[in-house]
């Protein structure tokens, strides 16, 4: 007996199965003022060649000029600015870590999300009825991405909110390579670089991640919307929607660049501020949760329609399980001789039956694993592990690691 398809709804008329040959191409990144400039400098082709072209330049722009200053300062006479610089660990670990990262990240977010889109439509979820819907949700998606209003509104408010934001968190208690003792304003040449240059394009590269994670969360919510085809007996246990998890891995490096940033900022405080790391557990435990739940929410939005299709299948199974079994006890319990039944196809039918069921009571209602999550987790906290260096030694952190890991 093979197992019988039950979707989410009562029947499942005109699949898109005939879309096949049809594009529906859709890359997060891939697109954008900022990338076609970079196309046009040749920093930038269609398949995203050249990322170390783009790395290169960019912290030719934002980090460099840094130094240079800083180097200048010191020979007009101001002896401890490059110092001040050298160990001032959250602007290295800013310029020269995560906004690398955050460059590369384009890389694997397109190879990891782009086929996403096309196996809403190759898998069936998709029904020609709301082929159009699906449609207008990628324009839409690509008319946001690619919007220059968008991102010139995104460069307003680095230099609007971004330097109030330094503002209020610059500290004048003391002076630095960046900033001279009086108010916050008094600013080195080199600090000039940093607040109104460097700062802003990290502000702005982050503004742009977080614009395309709203612009892919948006075009997720309108496809849950949808009236998808879900098979609740489908082998990956999460009704044909398990991509979904995999794909999150994505988003690895971007939520590794933003625990390296926190890192910097911790570092600077446990080194030479005098703190003890474990007074930042709660915000790093705290910033870990937010930055993987971000990321899981639009999943959320696909359980309503997952739980549906499970208790619509267990319902369904198990009425064809009862008919089922009724009819093979009447004709094989007590009534049968031995030969007769070696042989039948019933008992193979019975088990497949079962097997069927079995896949749908273990049916998730959120397309993704625990140890997805884990991963998400450990790539986020990541860049805190060498602090751990401030509290045990490297023989006893490594032994520490390799029990967690192993």
């Amino acid at each position: 007996m093979a197992p019988v398809e039950i979707s989410s709804r009562q029947e499942a008329p005109g699949l898109a199965g005939h879309f096949h040959g049809e594009e529906h191409d859709f890359s997060l990144v891939l697109g954008g003022p900022l990338y076609q400039l970079f196309r046009k400098a040749h920093l930038e082709d269609e398949g995203f060649g050249f990322p170390y072209r783009r790395i290169l330049i960019v912290e030719m722009i934002a980090w460099l000029p840094l130094l240079v200053l800083v180097v200048v300062s010191v020979l007009s006479g101001r002896s401890g600015a490059f110092h001040s610089f050298c160990r001032d660990i959250e602007v290295h670990v800013r310029f020269l870590v995560a906004l690398p990262v955050l460059i590369l990240a384009e890389i694997l977010v397109h190879l990891r999300l782009r086929p996403v889109v096309h196996r809403f439509v190759e898998r069936r979820l998709v029904t020609a009825k709301d082929m159009p819907r699906f449609d207008e949700a990628i324009h839409s998606a690509v008319r946001l991405r690619n919007s220059h209003i968008v991102e010139i509104g995104l460069l307003v408010l680095v230099y609007t909110f971004g330097l109030w934001l330094w503002n209020s968190r610059a500290d004048v208690t003391y002076g630095t390579w960046y900033l001279n003792l009086g108010n916050r304003w008094n600013l080195t040449p080199a600090g000039y670089w940093y607040v109104f240059v460097s700062i802003p394009i990290v502000q702005f590269v982050l503004l742009r991640w977080y614009l395309r994670l709203f612009i892919w969360f948006r075009f997720l919510w309108q496809v849950s919307r949808l009236n998808l085809h879900l098979v609740p007996s489908h082998p990956d246990k999460c009704a044909g929607l398990a991509f979904l998890g995999r794909s999150l891995y994505a988003y690895g490096p971007l939520l590794f660049a933003q625990g390296a940033m926190l890192a910097g900022v911790v570092a600077n405080r446990v080194l030479y501020g005098g703190r003890p790391l474990v007074a930042f557990k709660m915000q790093i435990a705290g910033f870990v949760v937010f930055f993987v739940l971000a990321v899981l929410c639009p999943l959320f939005m696909f359980t309503p329609k997952m739980g549906r299709a499970k208790r619509e299948g267990l319902a369904v199974y198990g009425q064809m399980g009862s008919d089922y079994v009724d009819e093979f006890e009447r004709k094989w319990v007590g009534h049968s001789e031995e030969d007769e039944f070696l042989g039948s196809g019933d008992i193979q039918s019975l088990a497949d039956l079962g097997n069927s069921y079995s896949v749908v009571s273990d049916m998730r209602v959120l397309p993704v694993k625990l140890n997805d999550i884990v991963r998400l987790a450990m790539a986020t906290a990541a860049p805190f592990v060498p602090l751990l260096l401030t509290v045990f030694s490297f023989e006893e952190l490594v032994t520490r690691l390799v029990k967690i890991l192993f």
